[in-house]
């Protein structure tokens, strides 16, 4: 019985050594996955805001990467299939504006539980390590009470030490605990925050489409628009080179 207590008092320091390790672990990517997320996110909303036309919106959308890109994605796709399916089924009796609504609000919520992923993980590992620490340290106290009474001595001497090493599994257990708790949190407020930035977004996006009457122009259309564009830039650019010339 004496190994067995020693063999659960050991194994319950290696579990959360591991524990420790996985969460730094996911402390590590989340800050990666979340600062990415966030500086990707408003370098594609700046230049997205700065196209010159829909044409050049889209584009840009579909060279990004961003989850505000995949929303804007998202958004062209939806009023394109709209534009391209002349038949009526259930989808198509939404209204356009309810149908682009709909889907990026599934968008937005696909990107915050990708954002998510591993923060359940934090939070199981906070909440349950000091009560595993202590579940070590129980059997590490019955061990050195064991040996206690076989060696019939209880002064404090031999009593100190048995115990103070069942204690460290409660140590090392809170130890675990309170980065992954901090962690938990932080991570929680951080996708909060990039949640809010994609409401934002959508929000405009849909106000954006609204003035197109939520209706992407065909594709000779939207060629059509940029060359006039070109050609109204150029025009705009000879005139002020002959006014500096005059």
């Amino acid at each position: 019985m004496p190994d067995t207590n020693v063999f659960i008092h050991a194994a319950t320091i290696w579990l959360l050594v591991a524990f420790s390790v996985l969460t730094w672990a996911l402390i590590v990517v989340k800050a990666l996955q979340t600062r990415k997320a966030n500086y990707q996110n408003k370098q594609f909303v700046e230049s997205f805001w700065k196209a010159k036309n829909i044409q050049e919106a889209i584009q840009k959308a579909n060279a990004q990467h961003s989850p505000t890109a995949r929303i804007a994605q998202v958004g062209f796709q939806t009023l394109t299939e709209a534009n391209e399916k002349t038949h009526h089924d259930l989808q198509q009796t939404w209204s356009r504006q309810d149908l682009l609504e709909r889907h990026l609000r599934k968008q937005i919520l696909a990107e915050r539980r990708s954002l998510e992923k591993g923060s359940a993980i934090l939070a199981s590992i906070g909440n349950n390590a000091p009560f595993i620490g202590l579940f070590g340290t129980v059997f590490g106290i019955i061990h050195a009470l064991n040996a206690i009474a076989e060696s019939g001595n209880a002064s404090m001497d031999v009593v100190a030490g048995p115990i103070g090493e069942a204690l460290i599994a409660t140590g090392i257990g809170i130890a675990v605990a309170v980065p992954a708790v901090l962690a938990y949190n932080y991570f929680v407020r951080k996708v909060k925050g990039i949640g809010a930035d994609l409401d934002d977004f959508a929000t405009d996006f849909v106000s954006l489409n609204q003035k197109l009457g939520f209706q992407l122009p065909k594709t000779q259309e939207l060629s059509k628009a940029v060359r006039n564009d070109q050609i109204l830039t150029h025009n705009i650019e000879k005139n002020k080179e002959d006014e500096v010339l005059a």
